[in-house]
């Protein structure tokens, strides 16, 4: 059985202990929302999906089975997140039981690193992101990597490191190579150009 009500519908098997949940977003079984999480608009957020106080999800987010998501993580609008995808918050970790490691994480400020994926960007599953790395607009993240730096605009990239393997459209299509620094949208045939700074542009 599930319950619904005419703003947001939540599965009954889901624990949802924010009140930061926006209009047309659906939760599905399992799935884990903690106090003070925020959840935009029209969310899609699949089974056993993990979300800690903290976090930021924007609106139009699709966050398939399996994903956990820490504070200090802020996912902007329509991002995708594939099965399992798991997110960092903290370079050095130890356990906070241990002496030591009270006394370096005294507030929050110590050891908390952010992290944000930027609108439109598409996450495989199976990647682990590493705390304090951006992952730029429309970019897409293969499945399995394991992103250690910033990933540009528009750049897919893979492996563990992870690194640039090409260019995608905003709808996520991998642009072709027609020369050194001019790539093409293979259905539409406009042409793209790599600029000074290293980002994709309209030629």
């Amino acid at each position: 059985m599930k319950t619904e009500s005419s703003d947001i519908f939540v599965h009954p098997l889901a624990l949802v202990e924010s009140d930061r949940i926006g209009r047309g977003t659906r939760i599905w079984a399992w799935a884990h929302i903690m106090p003070g999480a925020v959840i935009g608009e029209d969310c899609n957020i699949c089974d056993h999906v993990f979300v800690e106080t903290g976090a930021i999800v924007g609106r139009g987010v699709t966050i398939k089975n399996g994903v956990m998501i820490w504070k200090g993580v802020v996912i902007e609008d329509y991002v995708f997140i594939g099965p399992n995808a798991i997110f960092t918050n903290d370079r050095y970790p130890r356990s906070t039981r241990m002496p030591e490691i009270k006394t370096l994480h005294r507030t929050e400020a110590d050891w908390l690193v952010p992290t944000r994926v930027k609108v439109g960007a598409s996450i495989g599953a199976n990647a682990t992101i590493i705390a304090g790395v951006t992952i730029g607009e429309y970019a897409l993240v293969a499945a399995g990597s394991v992103v250690t730096r910033d990933v540009q605009p528009y750049t897919w990239v893979a492996g563990n490191p992870a690194r640039p393997k090409g260019y995608v459209t905003r709808e996520g299509i991998p642009l072709k190579q027609l020369s050194r620094g001019v790539w093409q949208d293979p259905r539409k045939g406009e042409l793209y150009k790599i600029n000074a700074d290293g980002l994709l542009e309209p030629l």
